[in-house]
């Protein structure tokens, strides 16, 4: 399967990720550049606060800011991450669209420090964007991941049913 979400994306950074994870370590993501609050009005109230994107990041297991919405992705980036998700079987996560709310967009993207949407948080953790989801998937590292948060990715189920036959 992972097949087909490879050849359904030629991501040019792809080959690039190899630096996982967004470059660190799960337990080092999110710190942030500091002070700045950086695009949210009145520095703790407004959508785009640290404090209200720390509220939306811890609020499930499984938190992507994306373009667009599961049903309807706006971008393909975003829709490969959707994609990837369902591969696994992960139909319970939530879900927040940047482009309903430009200081959402700005404050996810000042917390993580990362540029890119769509973001993947795991147990409020962050994780990358399309190209580390998408090369924790095809490494199993994804599996792995999910089993850590109680979830059984469908992709091993798969596996079984193909050595059964």
């Amino acid at each position: 399967m992972s097949g087909l979400v490879r050849a359904a994306w030629r991501l040019p950074g792809a080959a690039a990720a190899g630096r996982g994870r967004a470059g660190r370590a799960l337990s080092q993501a999110g710190t942030g550049t500091g002070g700045d609050g950086g695009g949210a009005e009145g520095g703790g109230s407004g959508s785009g606060s640290r404090e209200a994107v720390e509220r939306l990041v811890r609020a499930h297991p499984v938190v992507v800011f994306m373009k667009g919405s599961p049903a309807q992705p706006l971008c393909g980036f975003s829709n490969a991450v959707v994609q990837i998700l369902r591969l696994h079987g992960v139909e319970d996560y939530r879900a927040h669209d940047v482009l309903q709310d430009p200081d959402l967009r700005q404050g996810i993207k000042n917390y993580s420090n990362w540029p890119t949407i769509p973001q993947v948080y795991l147990n409020g953790e962050f994780v990358g964007g399309c190209d580390i989801l998408l090369q924790m998937h095809q490494n199993g590292d994804l599996v792995e991941e999910l089993k850590k948060l109680g979830i059984r990715s469908a992709l091993l189920d798969a596996e079984k049913d193909q050595d059964k036959k």
